[in-house]
């Protein structure tokens, strides 16, 4: 279950991105890179869980949540879905 909704923010994420929300290059890069790993841990369901991900996550939720807190509190939703598959 907790694959399945880290999926689904995830999703809600890339839809929340495809808006052209107001972001600069970097942040959009860095955004894109995150969904990366997050994707990879999915695929490896755990199998060799990235410790560093849930921390990656967590400074994104801090980069973001004053200009952009709807990325904010979808990364949230993302490190809580990581946290409950014990990652």
């Amino acid at each position: 279950m907790p694959a399945r909704e880290l999926q689904e923010q995830l999703n809600k994420l890339r839809e929340q991105l495809e808006q052209n929300p107001p972001l600069t290059e970097a942040e959009r890069d860095d955004l894109h890179a995150l969904m990366q790993q997050i994707e990879l841990e999915l695929e490896l369901e755990t199998q060799t869980p990235d410790t560093n991900l849930v921390d990656n996550v967590n400074l994104a939720v801090e980069r973001f949540e004053v200009e952009h807190p709807a990325f904010a509190g979808t990364l949230r939703n993302i490190m809580q879905a990581l946290v409950s598959m014990g990652i």
